[in-house]
């Protein structure tokens, strides 16, 4: 069983970046810095976490360049979080996580916040485009996920067995595209 201090060490850029960000309070201080929280003690205020929690969950994301600590008093010394430009990245996936949240469990109620766009005023969503032919994807049934291993890599013979495996007719009967066919028309290879 993999820990979480190991997620690091897979070859998986969702691994390593859930090793980053992939606990509930390290979003949530994500999403308050999108949201202009700069000052500990107004992550802790809004949040509610322990202080310890919030101390170690902000030291990380220092660490790892998401968060940059800047001074801001020297009288008591007093600093700020704000996003790196390599924080602010992880923008679409605050987004896309809120966007699945209105969706799923806000179910057409009013939401906790509202995102428009400041040049028109409409509101913006998180789509998954095709990069050669520009068409919006709206499900894994429409992408194929292929591994970019080598073949020494430790993966390779767990993805190689899951090429042959049928997905549940479940799965199946709720797509209206075979799995793993891309809409656009472009091959991809397995």
């Amino acid at each position: 069983m993999v820990r979480k201090g190991e997620l690091e060490q897979m070859h998986s850029s969702v691994a390593q970046t859930l090793d980053i960000v992939g606990d509930w309070w390290s979003l949530l201080i994500l999403r308050d810095a999108f949201l202009g929280v700069t000052r500990f003690d107004d992550f802790h205020r809004h949040l509610g976490v322990a202080r310890n929690i919030l101390s170690a969950r902000i030291k990380r994301l220092v660490e790892r360049e998401i968060l940059e600590r800047q001074r801001y008093s020297d009288r008591p010394e007093r600093f700020e979080y704000v996003l790196t430009e390599r924080g602010g990245q992880l923008w679409l996936v605050i987004a896309a996580l809120r966007q699945w949240g209105d969706h799923w469990i806000f179910n057409g109620e009013p939401t906790p916040f509202l995102i428009t766009h400041k040049d028109c005023g409409g509101e913006p969503y998180v789509a998954y485009i095709c990069g050669e032919c520009g068409k919006e994807l709206d499900g894994s049934h429409q992408t194929q996920w292929s591994p970019n291993l080598g073949e020494d890599d430790p993966d390779a013979g767990f993805w190689e067995l899951q090429k042959g495996r049928s997905r549940p007719a479940s799965y199946a009967q709720q797509m209206d595209t075979p799995v793993f066919q891309h809409e656009c028309g472009m091959e991809s290879t397995a």
